[in-house]
């Protein structure tokens, strides 16, 4: 009896090694860079969707997204959740758009009147990324701390599937 338990404390402690290992390997304690950016947020041109996230037309919102960036290179994806879902048939409201100056077309135009924001950088798989909701509890800690007023406004870069950067434009 006293085998199989010491050998049942051997095999945990070696997976949950080996589980950290593998969490710290995919970035999962890469901590959250912040800095104050003294500019304006990049204008935005892209769309809004409202619905769930089952949708089509979500998607479809991020594919004209996608196929506007293959036409712009060097712009970003950036989203705004304006109201997340808490259950995959919940209402959202988001806005999905590019760093461009300017709208075209069918794009709707997103400025910021704001002269500086916080940036925060996240990097790691998408795997162990900390959520939206722990990065805004650090970003408005940061604010609190440096005596700034956020707007309330978060904006999602995509860098690439590792990286993603969010926009907090300072009041």
């Amino acid at each position: 009896m006293k085998q199989k338990i010491g050998l049942i404390v051997i095999v945990v402690l070696s997976l949950s090694v080996i589980g950290y290992f593998i969490f710290d390997r995919l970035g999962g304690n890469t901590p959250i860079v912040i800095e104050l950016v003294e500019q304006k947020p990049e204008n935005l041109a892209g769309k809004s969707y409202r619905g769930t996230p089952q949708d089509p037309l979500l998607k479809e919102t991020f594919q004209q997204i996608e196929q506007a960036q293959a036409l712009n290179p060097g712009t970003k994806i950036h989203t705004i959740y304006y109201v997340e879902p808490a259950g995959k048939l919940d209402t959202m409201n988001v806005f999905v758009g590019l760093n461009l100056p300017f709208a075209t077309g069918e794009l709707e135009g997103k400025t910021f009147e704001e002269n500086r924001y916080l940036l925060a950088k996240i990097q790691g798989s998408k795997w162990v990324m900390p959520g939206p909701e722990k990065v805004k509890a650090k970003l408005q800690e940061y604010a609190q701390s440096n005596n700034l007023i956020l707007s309330g406004i978060f904006i999602d870069k995509i860098i690439s599937p590792n990286e993603v950067q969010v926009i907090a434009p300072v009041k």
